[in-house]
């Protein structure tokens, strides 16, 4: 088994600038267990999202603004679902996995916060 001591892990989360987290260590730590579970709840968000499009994509009464904020939300849960799957899956090819860089630095994207 390699030592992953120090192999970065970049987190679900970026600094107050905007740039991309990371976090040294053998991921038994209690930051990987946090980083674990925000991506757990981001991947549930997905799918009750996922459900909301749904129901409101078959209610012809939807206005267009209801429809621009789903569709604002379903960019941001996209972009985090896109980095976990990104990751892992480079992981599962043998390359880097999420407790590493991936090929590009996803995390520099900065969101802009709800309603903006």
């Amino acid at each position: 088994m390699t030592d992953r001591t120090d192999t970065p892990r970049l987190l679900p989360w970026s600094t107050p600038e905007g740039r991309p987290a990371y976090l040294i260590g053998d991921g038994t730590g209690y930051l990987s267990r946090v980083a674990d579970n925000i991506e757990s709840v981001q991947l549930g968000m997905a799918g009750d999202l996922l459900d909301y499009a749904a129901d409101m994509l078959t209610d012809h009464k939807a206005t267009p603004a209801q429809l621009r904020f789903l569709l604002a939300r379903m960019s941001e849960s996209l972009t985090d679902v896109h980095r976990i799957a990104e990751l892992s899956a480079s992981g599962a090819a043998g390359g880097v996995t999420r407790h590493g860089p991936g090929r590009r630095a996803l995390g520099e994207r900065r969101r802009k916060p709800l309603g903006a």
